[in-house]
């Protein structure tokens, strides 16, 4: 187990990933999915509120930087004309769960529910990003992703208490964003073959 004061170099790799993201966005070289970049905000801010109320303590950091960051390169995406902004059924359902995420953890006051619709919901909006990053790797840029592995990674190397709110979040997010990483950086899509 690392020392928890660890969780400050993930976030500042993360937050360095999204700021090479940020200026690629501004300069038009990086094109996000606006719907997946909102709900990449809204899921792992309300999973950091759950996070806290659960007594999570400064490992929540690693997943407030997570939404923080989508919530920076969203606002960012209104600068780059070729970011893409549509709504599909897919974009309400996960609009849908995230809400339903934090009503059901408002009534019932159970955290861990709000952390698991949340990982559902940042799943279920990472499939747009992750269907253009299968067909056209080159509009994206793979640091973001690579540094929240980073990120993750150590936040589950500081867990004390090994439990679904101290774990769920960065194991998801390890997952997705190695997938991400492989098909931006390694082109294993259509245009890589």
């Amino acid at each position: 187990m690392l020392n928890p004061n660890f969780i400050y170099v993930g976030i500042f790799l993360q937050s360095l990933g999204g700021l090479s993201y940020f200026i690629g966005t501004v300069k038009g070289k990086v094109q996000p999915n606006k719907v997946s970049w909102f709900l990449w905000s809204l899921a792992p801010l309300i999973a950091f509120v759950a996070e806290i109320k659960q007594g999570v303590g400064i490992q929540a950091l690693a997943t407030f930087i997570v939404g923080f960051v989508p919530l920076i390169i969203f606002l960012a995406s209104f600068l780059n004309k070729k970011a893409e902004w549509k709504i599909a059924k897919l974009d309400v359902v996960c609009g849908a769960l995230s809400i339903l995420g934090l009503v059901l953890w408002l009534i019932t006051q159970v955290g861990n529910i709000a952390i698991f619709f949340s990982i559902v919901a940042d799943g279920l909006a990472s499939i747009p990003t992750i269907i253009k990053s299968y067909y056209e790797p080159e509009s994206e840029n793979d640091l973001v992703y690579l540094f929240g592995v980073v990120n993750a990674g150590i936040a589950l190397l500081v867990i004390k208490n090994w439990n679904f709110q101290h774990y769920a979040f960065p194991v998801y997010l390890i997952i997705l964003c190695s997938i991400l990483v492989l098909l931006i950086r390694f082109k294993l899509g259509k245009n890589g073959k």
